[in-house]
């Protein structure tokens, strides 16, 4: 059976070895409550800051008082302390049950219970049941019991003692160094000057721009690399008709029915006109020599009569041109 304890009542444990549970009631505008708890010694202060079990030390060095962590039950939350009171060390005298928010007030928070239960049994009944209520509403943390000795044996008594500094004013009272930062941290008053922001830093002058350098102009190639950029020879055309054969020894003639200009001495005439010097055209007959002058202006003009037939004569070989159609 559950025994429902008031304010200041205790009530003995008939075991080692228990489990404190803090239990509330969710909703819109509830802060989320932790539980924590503080080993104090017979001076009912710490020993050290080891003392403090809490979420960001959630084991006592000992191994006896240890922090289980929150549940959700039902319709309801909870965070949970045990303690396994047999080998709590002799230079501890009592146990602090606390509960705390994080800068809101317990006004909030509604249904806050502290059961008791044995840790060996933890499926049967609470040993005992305290409903915390604040005493002002403006509480952030709340010592809800503390488990004492009493002789040989330990007991429970429910306090619901408040704080309005939250869990850092109530550990300051029982020993607990906190960093003065968190103390410098705070916003300052309203008549003080508000503190004058530095000057922004003048950002440093670029680097005057440098410009390029001009491209240096390629060097031409060498006269014995320009020597070699020459094209490969194209190969002749063989696809077409050959040109006539020439008799040997005669080089080749231009081309017929053309008039010819006045070659040096060296060279051969065209066809078809009389040879000033030398052997005559092939296909006329051969004339006395006469001045350059008298020959005649183009092709086609009858040999003068004084030629007589060459009896060495011989047709020229018969070009395409000359086969009837």
């Amino acid at each position: 059976m559950t025994h429902a304890m008031l304010k200041g009542s205790n009530v003995p444990l008939r075991t080692t070895t228990v489990r404190a549970v803090l239990r509330w009631s969710p909703g819109q505008g509830v802060p989320d409550v932790d539980a924590s708890a503080l080993l104090l010694g017979l001076d009912d202060r710490v020993r050290s800051d080891e003392d403090f079990v809490f979420y960001n030390q959630p084991r006592h060095p000992s191994g006896t008082v240890w922090r289980l962590g929150k549940k959700r039950v039902a319709e309801s939350l909870t965070d949970t302390i045990q303690a396994d009171l047999g080998g709590v060390e002799e230079g501890v005298g009592r146990i602090l049950l606390v509960a705390s928010a994080d800068g809101v007030a317990f006004d909030t928070v509604d249904t806050l219970r502290i059961l008791l239960y044995d840790a060996q049994a933890p499926d049967e009944e609470a040993l005992a049941s305290f409903d915390v209520t604040p005493e002002t509403g403006r509480e952030t943390a709340l010592i809800c019991g503390e488990l004492y000795r009493r002789g040989d044996g330990w007991k429970f008594r429910a306090l619901g003692e408040g704080y309005s500094n939250g869990l850092k004013g109530l550990a300051t009272d029982f020993g607990i160094s906190v960093d003065e930062s968190e103390a410098a941290q705070e916003p300052p008053a309203a008549d003080a000057a508000p503190p004058v922001p530095p000057a922004p830093p003048v950002p440093p002058s670029p680097p005057p721009a440098v410009p390029p350098a001009p491209p240096v102009p390629s060097a031409p190639p060498a006269p014995s690399e320009a020597l070699t950029q020459v094209h490969a020879p194209v190969a002749a055309d063989l696809s077409g008709p050959l040109p006539p054969e020439q008799p040997p020894g005669v080089p080749a003639q231009p081309a017929y029915g053309y008039p010819v200009a006045q070659q040096p001495p060296a060279t051969q005439p065209a066809y078809g006109y009389p040879q000033p010097a030398g052997r005559p055209a092939y296909g006329y007959p051969q004339t006395s020599p006469a001045p350059a002058a008298a020959a005649p202006a183009g092709y086609g003009y009858p040999p003068p009569a004084a030629h007589t037939p060459d009896p060495d004569f011989r047709l020229p070989p018969q070009g395409p041109q000359f086969i009837g159609r």
